[in-house]
């Protein structure tokens, strides 16, 4: 979890590779009215926001009835979204990566083929509210070094 540009979908997708596991990026279930809100800059309401954290849990819940260990890359910005997410699911495990917005804005700024850019930036960190149940890793170290601080942490 974190803001755009923390490195989610990269972290993620070498986490589940190293477990041996699915990996799912939350940004693939929002609607295309999301997607379009999102790359023009401005932020979702809760409202529009709702459907999108019920189909994360959804796919979630699948997985997890399915038998499946899954990894997934979602901002879960606030504590309530990561609360709708959890809701009535064992295992769910939170890796919050933590960048400085300096960081963030850089990354966005060069980043391509992605709707959410940079003008997204100040309203993520507006609503970001950090984790307290966390494990929290570096966005800046290097996506081996993180993974194999997950990969130890969780183990």
């Amino acid at each position: 979890m974190g803001p755009a540009g923390a490195g989610k979908s990269t972290v993620g997708r070498a986490l589940a590779a190293a477990l041996g596991c699915t990996f799912l990026d939350a940004d693939d279930l929002h609607s295309p009215e999301n997607i379009a809100k999102i790359g023009g800059g401005a932020a979702l309401t809760d409202v529009e926001r709702g459907p999108w954290l019920d189909r994360v849990r959804s796919a979630i819940a699948d997985a997890t009835h399915a038998g499946d260990d899954t990894v997934v890359a979602c901002s879960a910005l606030r504590r309530s979204y990561r609360d709708r997410i959890a809701r009535g699911l064992s295992g769910v495990r939170w890796v919050y990566l933590h960048a400085s917005p300096a960081l963030l804005a850089e990354r966005l700024t060069h980043r391509t083929g992605h709707f959410a850019g940079p003008a997204i930036l100040s309203s993520q960190l507006a609503t970001l509210e950090s984790p307290d149940d966390a494990l929290v890793i570096p966005a800046d170290l290097p996506v081996d070094a993180a993974v194999a601080m997950i990969r130890t942490a969780l183990q």
